[in-house]
């Protein structure tokens, strides 16, 4: 049996700007992402960049690319909506089995910042195996509205 690559978090901002753009390209990812719109050109990517590395600037946290061994295999992270830490993972279909493990390491990075005392995930309805979540000990809150578009909306209380 492989060992499984490590799995490393490194910022949007190092990432070639081609890589986001063949991720956010493919066709599986909009099944599931019903924000997703455009034919994703570099400039497209770059103001995703740019976006989320204000939110880092903003914020103090936000998102990362998510490298195991030293394969780009998606982004995601931190993002203040509200008055919620939301946490998303945007993965290529190639690595969606990574799901788990990425999300266990942003949790425990979550559990040693001072500022989040509570995680939200927004999922759309379109994401039937919603187990993991329960495992990790989320609860779901009902439907919410982001976007012009609903979203089943889950919270995870982080403990002290």
């Amino acid at each position: 049996m492989r060992k499984p690559a490590p799995i490393r978090f490194a910022r949007l901002r190092d990432m070639p700007l081609s890589d986001i753009q063949a991720h956010m390209r493919h066709p599986r990812l909009a099944e599931h992402m019903p924000l997703l719109t455009g034919r994703w050109d570099l400039d497209q990517c770059q103001a995703l960049v740019e976006a989320k590395e204000a939110c880092w600037a903003r914020d103090g946290l936000g998102h990362w690319a998510f490298m195991a061994g030293g394969t780009y295999v998606g982004w995601g992270g931190f993002q203040k909506e509200g008055e919620d830490w939301d946490f998303g993972l945007v993965l290529h279909p190639d690595h969606f089995g990574l799901g788990l493990a990425i999300t266990r390491k942003a949790l425990a990075f979550a559990r040693d910042n001072a500022r989040l005392d509570a995680i939200t995930f927004l999922l759309p309805p379109s994401r039937r195996h919603l187990g993991a979540l329960s495992r990790l000990g989320a609860v779901a809150l009902g439907d919410t509205e982001h976007g012009g578009h609903v979203f089943r909306k889950f919270r995870l209380d982080l403990p002290d």
